[in-house]
């Protein structure tokens, strides 16, 4: 009775006695993707202890990239991409592996645990095709919020301006 007691609380207190210590299981990660900084407290571990692939919990996906996971495949607006069974396991989601798949440029620094995602062609050509630019906010003069769909049907000139 008290060896069960001992392995139940053992896979309780995240599997320590499996052979993986309980730091590896919930890591926290940030992810950088367009103009967000998602961080994220409950990332999942590689099979194969690769450094740089980013295990994230099915819920958090809509958040990082807008996709959200359907019978169908990563979903976003009218795109579907199909998911093979590799690239989910129980909870967690692949978004390493998706990022490959689309063609998605990714920079890992590893010691602080930053994933930086570029752009997805795939997504990136809606924009070009439709001729709409995303929309994005900004402070005016006034230190006010203005956005771009603010302006939706008007011609409208953006500046930029940077420093560096």
């Amino acid at each position: 009775m008290h060896r069960t007691m001992l392995l139940v609380a053992g896979f309780a207190l995240g599997g320590a006695f499996a052979g993986q210590p309980k730091a590896d299981l919930h890591q926290h990660a940030v992810v950088l993707y367009t103009d967000r900084s998602i961080a994220l407290s409950d990332t999942g571990v590689d099979p194969a202890h690769s450094p740089d692939v980013l295990w994230v919990r099915k819920t958090d996906l809509p958040r990082i990239n807008e996709f959200e996971l359907k019978p169908q495949g990563a979903c976003r607006a009218d795109v579907c991409i199909p998911v093979e069974k590799s690239m989910t396991r129980g909870a967690y989601f692949n978004l390493s592996a998706f990022a490959r798949k689309v063609g998605q440029t990714v920079v890992v620094d590893r010691d602080a645990r930053v994933w930086s995602f570029g752009e997805i062609p795939l997504v990136r050509g809606q924009f070009v095709e439709s001729r709409v630019a995303p929309d994005f906010e900004a402070p005016d003069r006034t230190g006010r919020l203005v956005r771009l769909s603010d302006f939706r049907g008007r011609k409208v000139l953006v500046l930029t301006w940077a420093s560096w």
